[in-house]
């Protein structure tokens, strides 16, 4: 049976951007079956969306901004800060055997450095199109960065660092 164009069309950018939208909602809950959800509902909302957007990066921005702030709300989320502390522990320890050191760290990072490192690096937007995505001077972005990588050069060097806010 043959879809709608539209159908087709989600389909397209379900494609095109469901691995980066997962990893961006992977970094922030640190366990596939919430990264998962964050994804669902990403989409979800895209789906439902009456917006059009001027280009394919246009739609990429939406998509990560729009998943960057699901997974905050989550994580805000009053059931979240109910956990035992030893399961949170313990998932932890599982869900780092399955990645590099280096993105673990980077997952350690605080919230905007993490977000401003993951932006740039693996998702390829330059310090202008950071700033315009988070609302935040350029200069900002760029202290961002440059913090971010002092805090994964002193890890890489000195083997633990306390990671400043």
């Amino acid at each position: 049976m043959e879809g709608t164009g539209q159908e087709k069309d989600f389909e397209r950018i379900y494609e095109m951007y469901v691995n980066d939208i997962y990893r961006l909602c992977y970094s922030f809950m640190k366990n596939s079956m919430d990264a998962e959800d964050a994804v669902q509902e990403t989409f979800c909302k895209f789906y439902r969306c009456e917006k059009t957007f001027d280009s394919d990066s246009h739609m990429k921005a939406w998509l990560i901004v729009t998943a960057s702030n699901y997974c905050k709300d989550m994580l805000k989320h009053w059931w979240r800060k109910r956990r035992d502390i030893d399961e949170c522990v313990n998932m932890h320890s599982e869900e780092r055997t399955e990645i590099n050191e280096l993105m673990s760290d980077i997952m350690n990072l605080p919230e905007k450095y993490k977000t401003t490192v993951f932006l740039y690096y693996y998702e390829g937007y330059n310090s202008r199109e950071i700033a315009k995505l988070l609302n935040k001077p350029e200069s900002t972005i760029r202290t961002y960065l440059q913090k971010a990588r002092n805090i994964l050069k002193g890890k890489l060097i000195e083997g633990e660092v306390v990671y400043e806010q």
